[in-house]
């Protein structure tokens, strides 16, 4: 699989574009998991706008690529953020390769982060255990993570977490649903997708973002990403978090919205003109989500 035509050092790329994967990007029970006009709009956006795309996932390395070759991606993306905060790019044979200096950086900052906070975590680990029938999960690279039975029972656990860790700046954690890993504050979606836009050159203006669940709203940020969206899928707290900061609710669900955020954004679509005005900033459609 190859990728789209490379940008160069005479010709840098000018949008940087988010998508988180499972539930915004890719759906395996639709056919296809992802609607083809979704990669016919990214080739538009690579000619019109010079717009780089990359998935923002909390999906490991393996299981990311896992999912781009299930769903028959017709290209790879331009980079990959995985574990939500480690980033990859894809070499000239269509191998992943990992930013040597971020990953490395992000590694020691969880290795001191769960040496120095041992206790904390195995205090949690123990009422997590005792109170409740979630799975406490440990695997390489990942000491400390929680699989809850419900997504009520998960709500329970992170209020909490919440009171236990207030007080610690440098340790947080990602939920995705019923999922959750503890990691350092200072590594996330958000702030890797920023190193990225960084690396070439682009500003938060420049830069669209979409997700759907909890794990998305570090990158769903205006100071990171000023033009953010939701596909109508997304989870009650995700909607609000995005009509509160102005971005885009789309009706539509997973890839499919979207395609409808960035025909909003870039005035792509017939009845898209003044959706999202100027690309950026006031002017944005939001719409309020139900039960919120």
């Amino acid at each position: 699989m190859n990728s789209l035509p490379a940008f160069s050092v005479d010709e840098p790329p000018v949008w940087l574009l988010s998508f988180d994967f499972d539930g915004t990007l890719c759906d395996p029970d639709d056919s296809p998991p992802v609607s083809p006009r979704f990669f016919e709009m990214i080739q538009e956006l690579r000619i019109s706008q010079k717009a780089c795309w990359g998935i923002n996932t909390g999906r490991s390395l393996m299981h990311t690529v896992e999912g781009i070759m299930d769903a028959k991606f017709p290209y790879l993306p331009d980079f990959l953020v995985v574990r939500e905060r480690e980033i990859y790019r894809p070499n000239r044979f269509s191998r992943w390769v990992g930013d040597k200096q971020w990953n490395k950086s992000c590694e020691v900052a969880h290795n001191k982060l769960f040496r120095r906070h041992r206790r904390l975590l195995a205090k949690i680990r123990k009422w997590v255990e005792s109170k409740t029938a979630a799975v406490w999960g440990i695997q390489e690279g990942e000491p400390a993570g929680i699989v809850a039975s419900t997504s009520s029972e998960m709500d329970f656990i992170v209020q909490y977490i919440d009171t236990h860790i207030a007080s610690v700046r440098e340790i947080c954690y990602q939920r995705n649903g019923i999922y959750l890993r503890f990691s350092h504050c200072d590594y996330h979606k958000g702030t890797a997708m920023q190193e990225v836009a960084r690396q070439l050159g682009i500003g938060s203006e420049k830069i669209f973002a979409i997700g759907d669940s909890h794990n998305d709203t570090d990158m769903l940020n205006k100071d990171i990403a000023q033009s953010i969206a939701c596909p109508g899928n997304a989870c009650d707290e995700v909607k609000a978090h995005v009509i509160n900061q102005g971005g885009y609710l789309a009706e539509s669900h997973v890839s499919a919205g979207a395609v409808e955020a960035m025909n909003a954004l870039f005035n792509m679509g017939e009845d898209s003109k003044n959706i999202w005005a100027e690309n950026t900033g006031g002017g944005n459609r939001t719409r309020t989500p139900e039960g919120t």
